[in-house]
């Protein structure tokens, strides 16, 4: 029994990174059920084992993501002790591995999906957005309140950390000399030295 659940996560997981990959390459409206079969190399019968139809593929998609960039950070919601420095700097790290994990597959679909999804299965991904600027929020919100950050519009501010992170995905590549840790270092830099009125480092 053990081994078939496995099996059966592992064709599903599969099966939304054919998904995924095909959605940006060619838009979720122009991609078929039949197409993600033949991608994946099942036929469209198999794919409804699993999924009741593409906006619940779509979904998947986009709630998997999402789930991986919350769960490494929600606890920092309520973590008064940890230096606000290292908070910030444990978000955009921890956002930024999963965002060029799927940089290949996945570019913008967020950005382009959501209208795809009903009423419903929108609400529960942009809880997750919101659920993650609430986090971001908070930290530096904390930041102000024990003297490392300066008074700033907190909203904007974790709108911006967050773009700078999510755009990283139409123009990094390992290849370019700079590594993922490198990256969100500098990102890291540029946001605190943003807060606090200073001018970054740049790479040499």
């Amino acid at each position: 029994m053990g081994n078939r659940r496995g099996k059966s996560g592992l064709q599903k997981a599969k099966m939304l990174e054919t998904a995924r990959k095909l959605f940006w390459e060619k838009g979720y409206n122009a991609t078929s059920m039949r197409e993600i079969a033949i991608s994946y190399g099942c036929r469209p019968a198999n794919l409804y084992n699993f999924f009741s139809d593409k906006e619940e593929i779509l979904f998947e998609v986009l709630r998997e993501e999402m789930e991986q960039i919350i769960h490494p950070i929600e606890h920092l919601e309520e973590d008064d002790h940890t230096n606000p420095i290292e908070q910030l700097r444990f978000i955009i790290e921890s956002h930024l591995k999963v965002t060029l994990s799927y940089r290949r597959s996945s570019g913008l679909l967020f950005d382009v999906a959501l209208d795809s999804l009903s009423p419903d299965k929108r609400r529960i991904i942009i809880d997750f957005r919101d659920t993650y600027d609430r986090i971001i929020r908070k930290v530096i919100y904390r930041g102000m309140e024990t003297g490392y950050f300066p008074k700033v519009d907190v909203r904007l501010a974790g709108f911006m950390i967050a773009s700078m992170i999510t755009r990283t995905r139409i123009w990094f590549h390992p290849k370019k000399g700079v590594s993922v840790t490198e990256l969100a270092d500098f990102i890291s830099q540029f946001a605190l030295y943003g807060l606090r009125g200073q001018r970054p480092a740049v790479f040499k």
